[in-house]
């Protein structure tokens, strides 16, 4: 594309960028996630889809009707029966969108003090956007026509990151004991203190 067009490019991105961290990482959908998953393992035969290679018919019969039966039945497991009540795995801690080595240690620090409560942990494996090969390649009037990558061209696109967020979810039933071991840490508990010096 040429330069005038890298403007388009990096809305087109941050719009991504957007959809990635407000929708499709969004906490409560990737709750729902873990749950519909759960669900179709106790539905499916053996847990998995048909192979479509081999079985095209039966595993196209898999529609959504035939999943929302399934489950309108009973036969989800207790995933099932969150979908179907709406009870759904609560947020109790995530690292910020692109964790650095204390976000790390914060999270390890969590997860032990949590222990068993933490029913799921979901990372954001995928990348909304991937620099490298695969970038947006930019004609540069500035660089005498070179052909560069958006990522290099763009300061804003430049200096976005790769979404490594984390994501640990307790049972609705358990979040009060999980918050109350959440504010029993040290970190915590300094991070109250220094609230209320604040205000």
């Amino acid at each position: 594309m040429s330069e005038g067009g890298a403007h388009a490019a990096e809305r087109l991105v941050l719009a991504r960028y957007e959809m990635f961290t407000q929708v499709y990482f969004h906490k409560t959908r990737v709750a729902y996630d873990q749950h519909l998953k759960g669900a179709l393992v106790e539905i499916l035969p053996g847990g998995l889809f048909p192979n479509p290679d081999t079985e095209l018919d039966a595993f196209l019969d898999w529609d959504d009707w035939k999943v929302l039966g399934a489950l309108k039945q009973g036969q989800g497991g207790q995933h099932g029966r969150r979908l179907a009540e709406r009870n759904h795995y609560r947020e109790i801690y995530h690292t910020p969108e692109a964790p650095d080595s204390k976000d790390l240690e914060r999270l390890q620090e969590m997860k032990t003090a949590l222990g068993d409560l933490i029913v799921a942990e979901v990372s954001a494996e995928k990348s909304w956007y991937k620099a490298g090969p695969s970038d947006i390649l930019v004609v540069s009037e500035a660089e005498e026509n070179r052909v560069v990558l958006l990522s290099l061209h763009s300061s804003v696109i430049g200096s976005l990151k790769s979404n490594a967020q984390v994501l640990l979810y307790v049972k609705p039933e358990d979040a009060a004991m999980a918050r109350k071991k959440k504010a029993e840490m040290p970190a915590a508990k300094l991070q109250v203190q220094m609230s209320l010096q604040l205000d």
